[in-house]
C-alpha cells in the first residue's frame, strides 16, 4: 500500500495526526494488528500504518472480520485480501456469527468483532475511528444521559481486553482521509448499510449531522474538544475512585479495571455490582457504596432469644435491640415471639392506625433504600406477619402505646464507606 511521489499537501495532516497520537506510546518490537474493513477510513489506516512502521518500529498486519450480514461481505473480505498481498501487508480474515440482542444488530456485530480482537496473540490493536466517529459518539452517549465516562468519547490509547488499543486517526476529519486515499489511488468499499436511517448513528451522521453544520460548521472539532475536557475531569474521578479504594485497604485496580468500573458506575444502573479484591462496588443515587459480598442464600429464620444484640453476620451486620416505653413494639401483642427471616414477597405493613397497609416495594421505595439491599434486611416477624422493617418502622398493630413498655428494634449493617459525586 505504501506510496510516494503523491502530493504533500493530502498527505501530510494525516501522517502528521497519526505520528502526534503514536507518540504517546512505546510501539518498538510490538505487533499491531489494523482492523480492515475495507471502508475508507479503514484502508487509510492500514496504509498509514505500514508507512510509520519503520520510523516506529512495530510490525503490521491487517485482520478483516467477515460478519455475512451483507450479501457484499464475501468480495469485501476478497477486495481486502487482494490490497494486502499487493502491498505486502500480512493479511487475516475472521468470519463471526452474529445473534441479535435486546440491543440491536448493529450492537451485537460490535461484540462479536471486539470479541475476536480481545483474542488476537499481538501486543497492540489499531482501529480507523475519525474525528466524525468521535464526535457522533460524544453526541450519542449525550442523548443517552451518559456521565463523564460516556461524554469522554474514545480515547486515542485505549485498551481492549489486555491490548492497548490506538486510534491514530481520532483527530481526523473524513474529507482529510478520503483525499489522502485518493492522492494515493487507494480503493475502498462502501457499505450500503451506512445509508440505513434506522441506525442512530447513520441518523446522526446523515440527518443531525447536516443539520448543525448549517448553524455550526465546526461541530465535530468542538465535540471533540469537549470530549477531551470530559475526558480530563474523568482523570480525576478515575484518581479519587483509584485512592478510595487503596484507603480502605484494597489493591490498585489495572487501568483497564478501573476504567470498566467508572463506565459501569456512571450508568447508574440499581442492579450494578462490581466485584473487586473481595469487596463490592455498588452506586445509589449520588453515592458509592462499598461492602462486602453477601450470600443471603446460607441464612435461616432464627428466634430472637431476648438478647439486646443478635449477630446476623450471613446478611452483614447485626440487630441491636433497646428497652424504651412510648414506642417501638410492644411485646405483650406477640406471646409467640419474634422471628428474624428475609423478605418473600407480598409483605404489607400499615404505618399508622389510620392509613391502609401498603406492599414493602413502595414503601422501600418511598423510604429510598436501595433495590439491592431489600432482600437482605432482616425482618421481625410474628407467625405470618409482619412487626418490625428497618427503614420503615413497626407494623401499627404491634406499636407499644403512650407509657407502654416497648423494645425498639436497629438494624447495624457492617461498616460501609462511601464515595460522593463532586
Amino acid at each position: 500500500m505504501a506510496g510516494s511521489g503523491k502530493p504533500r499537501s493530502a498527505e501530510e495532516p494525516v501522517l502528521a495526526a497519526a505520528r502526534a497520537a503514536l507518540a504517546g506510546i512505546d510501539l518498538r518490537g510490538r505487533r499491531i494488528a489494523a482492523g480492515y474493513s475495507g471502508g475508507v477510513d479503514s484502508t487509510v489506516l492500514v496504509h498509514v500504518l505500514q508507512r510509520l512502521a519503520p520510523e516506529f518500529g512495530f510490525s503490521l498486519s491487517a485482520l478483516h472480520v467477515h460478519h455475512g450480514l451483507s450479501r457484499n461481505a464475501d468480495a469485501w473480505r476478497k477486495s481486502c485480501a487482494a490490497l494486502c498481498r499487493k502491498s505486502g501487508v500480512s493479511f487475516a480474515a475472521r468470519r463471526v456469527r452474529v445473534v441479535k440482542t435486546g440491543k440491536g444488530l448493529e450492537a451485537a456485530a460490535r461484540a462479536a468483532r471486539r470479541k475476536v480482537f480481545e483474542g488476537l496473540r499481538v501486543d497492540a490493536v489499531a482501529f480507523g475511528h475519525q474525528l466524525g466517529d468521535q464526535a457522533e459518539t460524544v453526541l450519542f452517549n449525550l442523548l443517552r444521559g451518559a456521565g463523564l465516562a460516556g461524554a469522554s468519547g474514545m480515547p486515542v490509547i485505549g485498551t481492549i481486553g489486555r491490548k492497548p488499543l490506538l486510534r491514530p486517526l481520532l483527530a481526523v476529519h473524513r474529507q482529510a482521509i478520503v483525499a489522502y486515499a485518493r492522492a494515493n489511488r487507494l480503493p475502498w468499499i462502501e457499505d450500503e448499510s451506512n445509508a440505513d436511517e434506522a441506525l442512530t448513528r447513520n441518523f446522526i451522521r446523515r440527518r443531525v449531522g447536516p443539520l448543525l453544520a448549517s448553524r455550526f460548521p465546526r461541530w465535530r472539532e468542538a465535540l471533540a474538544r469537549a470530549a477531551r475536557h470530559f475526558s480530563s475531569a474523568a482523570g480525576d474521578e478515575r484518581a479519587l475512585l483509584r485512592a478510595f479504594l487503596a484507603s480502605k485497604g484494597l489493591r490498585a485496580p489495572s487501568e483497564a479495571q478501573l476504567a470498566e468500573m467508572l463506565r459501569q458506575l456512571a450508568s447508574g444502573s440499581p442492579s450494578m455490582a462490581l466485584a473487586h479484591d473481595g469487596a463490592v462496588l455498588r452506586r445509589h443515587r449520588d453515592a458509592v457504596v462499598l461492602e462486602k459480598p453477601i450470600d443471603i442464600t446460607r441464612f435461616k429464620p432464627v428466634r430472637w432469644s431476648g438478647a439486646s444484640r443478635m449477630a446476623l453476620p450471613e446478611l452483614g451486620g447485626e440487630l441491636r435491640f433497646r428497652r424504651v416505653r412510648g414506642k417501638g413494639i410492644d411485646l405483650a401483642r406477640v406471646p409467640a415471639g419474634l422471628m428474624v427471616r428475609l423478605r418473600s414477597g407480598g409483605e404489607r405493613l400499615q404505618q399508622d392506625p389510620g392509613r391502609p397497609r401498603r406492599t414493602l416495594k413502595n414503601l422501600y421505595q418511598e423510604a429510598g433504600i436501595p433495590q439491592w439491599q431489600r432482600g437482605r434486611l432482616p425482618l421481625l416477624a410474628s407467625g405470618t406477619e409482619l412487626v418490625w422493617v428497618p427503614g420503615i418502622g413497626v407494623h401499627a398493630p404491634y406499636r407499644a402505646g403512650a407509657g407502654q413498655a416497648g423494645l425498639l428494634p436497629e438494624w447495624r449493617p457492617a461498616s460501609r464507606s462511601n464515595l460522593r459525586d463532586r
